[in-house]
């Protein structure tokens, strides 16, 4: 029978090999699929005497740890749908998740628990009328939601998540149709504000397969495969959750990234497979004795950002570990294409389309582009979102096909080379971060009178968020001002780096800012030519 729901992989695992583990933290916490099953069938329980039916949505407001996973999945389970967020999130920002999707119930710990219970009072305070920064259109989609706390004392309303799990479990019947909505996960548009892509059961099982069918696979059951990757994105949720869970092999969840503690859990571990993101690269340069640190590990896989190949070149002849990198997008469950599905290893590529994925480029007329022209890469596959929340809007065409809006050339192999981004998103360490949010915070600032935010190479980070502010007078203190009200409106990857503060900004006949001259007067900085 076709698989259709992620959480079934465990319930199967737990009848085959229920005393193997599935999971194990960095701190030495574990489940075995059993346990594991155990506590995804009594959490998908407890959800549904709390209230929460098939179709509303739950937050997960969770590091890396065992109870995000039992409550991921534990969601899938009861058909409620899954809106994994970043814990490091503002209050602000959590409170427009919030109220945008509709959430009834957030599952929290110590780490997120103060903005989640600020955030969840904003959404209150809003549909009581009172005034709050959301807007409008989000205080008609929310909810008044319940908060679950793990390890923390909970408060008034609150749940904690011990009892959530102590539920005697009840089976929940079959998923009637993959085509349900299973997550909302949250990404940056090409305007507006970050909306969430509506991944169904069905995209999110398909992805795996596509992955399952690459042979060799990326990953074997007797692997070890580490879980730094934060789990709320969709790189760790489905590509790496997801294929130890199809495959059954062992996760190593580690909730902080610290270079030198994952080198050593790594040899501790015998972890066997290394998913990261660029930016890791950068971090582990120059280590000493990094292969033998690394002699556990057959196969490193790096995605979330193009890798330049003098990178992994260099890795390579250092550690003697195979490095694959891919494409890939939330919109897509997420993986598109793997080198690991190339027909050979070429420089800049970023590997063939997976098995049941079709890709094609499209020029600005709308034709076919060939050959070496450059186009917008095109998808098709049951991998693909549904559109984004709430109207399903930008979702792909009645043919299949969706634009993802970055521009690429295909060569005679079928290997995909990345040009250029036609979005205008920054990607610092593996995350999207949309400018106008950022510019639109900037400008809330006593004295801003206009922002402009880039995206500036960053050899630790892949790149970094920079800031040009145009002041209304004379303040020497603007910077500061600037950088103070982001730390508080802004997740810190979001956060300027730099902030230049400029007399005017360079503008169009139209009024539109010319972010083009901006990026050449940061290459020209770069090369020492502007100071």
């Amino acid at each position: 029978m076709p698989q259709i729901d992620v959480a079934d992989l465990v319930l199967n695992a737990s009848v085959e090999a229920p005393d193997r583990l599935a999971l194990v933290e960095s701190g030495g916490r574990g489940r075995t699929w059993l346990e594991l099953e155990s506590e995804v069938a009594s959490l998908a329980t407890g959800l549904g005497r709390l209230g929460i039916l098939a179709g509303h949505r739950v937050m997960i407001v969770v590091g890396n740890r065992v109870e995000f996973v039992s409550s991921y999945l534990g969601v899938l389970r009861a058909q409620v749908v899954a809106v994994p967020v970043n814990p490091r999130s503002t209050s602000d920002e959590l409170a427009r998740m919030i109220a945008d999707s509709g959430t009834r119930l957030v599952i929290t710990d110590a780490g997120a628990l103060s903005a989640v219970r600020t955030a969840c009072a904003d959404v209150g305070a809003a549909l009581r009328g009172e005034s709050t920064d959301l807007d409008d259109d989000l205080v008609a989609r929310a909810q008044r939601p319940r908060i679950v706390v793990i390890d923390e004392a909970p408060g008034d309303g609150e749940v904690p998540f011990a009892d959530l799990v102590a539920t005697a479990a009840i089976p929940v019947p079959p998923l009637p149709d993959p085509e349900k909505l299973a997550a909302l996960l949250y990404t940056s548009g090409t305007s507006g504000r970050p909306r969430a892509a509506m991944l169904t059961h069905r995209a999110l099982v398909s992805n795996l397969d596509q992955v399952g069918r690459i042979d060799p696979p990326m990953i074997h059951g007797d692997d070890v495969v580490l879980g730094v990757l934060p789990l709320f994105h969709v790189y760790g949720l489905n590509a790496v959750l997801g294929g130890v869970l199809r495959h059954r092999a062992k996760l190593l969840l580690v909730e902080h990234w610290d270079p030198i503690g994952v080198l050593d859990l790594i040899e501790d571990e015998a972890v066997s497979v290394v998913p990261i993101a660029p930016p890791v690269f950068a971090h582990w340069r120059g280590i000493e004795d990094l292969a033998e640190r690394l002699g556990p590990v057959r196969l490193v896989l790096s995605g979330s950002a193009p890798l330049a190949r003098e990178v992994i070149e260099e890795f390579t002849a250092l550690t003697s570990i195979p490095v694959h990198q891919g494409y890939g997008l939330t919109e897509a469950a997420p993986v598109v294409t793997s080198t690991l599905c190339s027909a050979k290893v070429q420089n800049g590529s970023v590997g063939a389309a997976l098995p049941g994925i079709e890709l094609r480029l499209v020029d600005a007329r709308g034709g076919f582009a060939s050959g070496d022209d450059p186009g917008e890469i095109q998808v098709k596959g049951d991998n693909l979102f549904s559109g984004y929340w709430p109207d399903a809007d930008g979702g792909p065409s009645a043919e299949g096909w969706w634009s993802t809006g970055d521009v690429g050339l295909l060569d005679d192999t079928g290997d995909l080379f990345l040009v250029d981004r036609i979005k205008e998103l920054v990607i610092v360490s593996g995350f999207n971060v949309y400018p106008s949010e950022v510019e639109d915070v900037i400008r809330e600032v006593p004295g801003v009178l206009d922002a402009a935010v880039i995206g500036v190479e960053d050899a630790a980070t892949g790149e970094t968020v920079v800031a040009y502010v145009v002041t209304t007078g004379a303040d020497d203190e603007l910077a500061e001002s600037v950088r103070r009200h982001a730390a508080v409106r802004l997740a810190r990857f979001k956060q300027p780096t730099r902030i230049e503060v400029v007399d005017q900004l360079p503008l169009t006949v139209t009024g539109k800012v010319q972010k083009g001259r901006l990026r050449g007067m940061e290459r020209r900085r770069a090369l020492g030519l502007l100071e």
